[in-house]
């Protein structure tokens, strides 16, 4: 199979290889004695955090106290919003109305 490299550097990978590779939207790429391998890789959200959560050591319950700070500062601040005044005055223009036309009346 044979594959070109474009001047963006961007590269096509023929459908062979597409559907040979599970039609993975990712991959890892290695350089191995000149020659470039890819591999499919799944990318899961969900993995990542939990990965990230447990690198940091936080636990299930400071998850919940988190996510209940975070919905008490964001019903605070919109009931705060809504019964602040507006900081400045809305000016709005009289809309004119067409002037009547009189019609000509001849004698």
């Amino acid at each position: 199979m044979l594959a070109k490299l474009t001047s963006k550097n961007q590269l096509t990978l023929p459908r062979a290889a597409v559907d040979a590779a599970g039609n993975a939207e990712y991959f890892e790429i290695q350089a191995r004695a000149g020659r470039l391998v890819l591999t499919p890789v799944r990318m899961q959200r969900a993995d990542a955090v939990r990965a990230k959560l447990a690198e940091l050591d936080l636990g299930d319950d400071d998850l919940a106290a988190a996510v209940a700070w975070a919905r008490k500062a964001t019903r605070g601040r919109a009931m705060r919003v809504a019964e602040e005044p507006a900081p400045y005055r809305v000016k709005t223009r009289a809309v004119k109305k067409p002037a009547k036309r009189r019609a000509n009346k001849t004698k």
